[in-house]
């Protein structure tokens, strides 16, 4: 191998550990955005049930 493909390849291993613990960090935010997202969809979903059945108690209708 060439030497300047040796130290090119020296270059990029040394920062690998940065580079993985970077990607590691952003899919670690990511998922925990994710699942904070669908936590508050999953509870407007029970509020707009809540209030639909409070309407549907007080018209006398069933909302579906």
């Amino acid at each position: 191998m060439e030497p300047t493909n040796i130290e090119l390849y020296d270059l990029v291993l040394k920062d690998a550990p940065f580079i993985i613990a970077g990607y590691g960090v952003l899919w670690a935010a990511l998922v925990v955005y994710i699942s904070l997202v669908l936590r508050r969809i999953l509870r407007l979903e029970r509020e707009v049930k809540a209030v639909e059945d409070s309407v549907a108690r007080r018209t006398g209708d069933a909302v579906s």
